[in-house]
């Protein structure tokens, strides 16, 4: 199967949108702080949605001295195997999530980690964005080595 890939995203901390909602603020606030930053070569950023808290989280690699507004929180990030493959960023995911899922079945190697969260986050640059007329974003499900 094509046009899914596997990565490892290590143990680390990051900084915590804490969960909201689009529009509460709390998201916009995050990303204009971490909009503020430089542009590093691959995003540093993941969003998820929380279930248990009915809301999304965003998180941040977290860097030592880093200067994080006191409304977000530092958090231990677990790391881990993930299978990531990309789609239109606002398109429904269903489609892509059961391409990753099928890969991970195909693969016979991997199962999906359920102790862990499925990411998202956008990629394109602003003058990618500018040609495309669309963001893209990479879905990544975790997995873990079948035992």
């Amino acid at each position: 199967m094509t046009g899914v890939q596997t990565c490892a995203l290590p143990i680390c901390k990051m900084v915590s949108s804490q969960c909201g909602i689009l529009g509460d603020g709390k998201l916009e606030r995050f990303n204009e702080w971490f909009s503020s930053l430089p542009r590093p070569m691959f995003p540093k950023d993941f969003m998820f949605y929380d279930n248990e808290k009915d809301g999304f989280i965003w998180y941040y690699v977290y860097e030592e001295g880093m200067n994080v507004p006191e409304e977000f929180d530092i958090v231990d990030f677990p790391g881990g195997l993930y299978a990531v493959a990309t789609e239109i960023d606002g398109k429904d995911a269903t489609h892509i999530i059961s391409v990753i899922k099928s890969f991970i079945k195909e693969k016979g190697c991997f199962e999906e980690d359920t102790t862990r969260k499925c990411l998202g986050n956008i990629f394109t640059t602003p003058l990618a964005r500018k040609a495309l007329g669309y963001e893209q974003m990479d879905y990544y499900v975790p997995i873990k080595i079948k035992s």
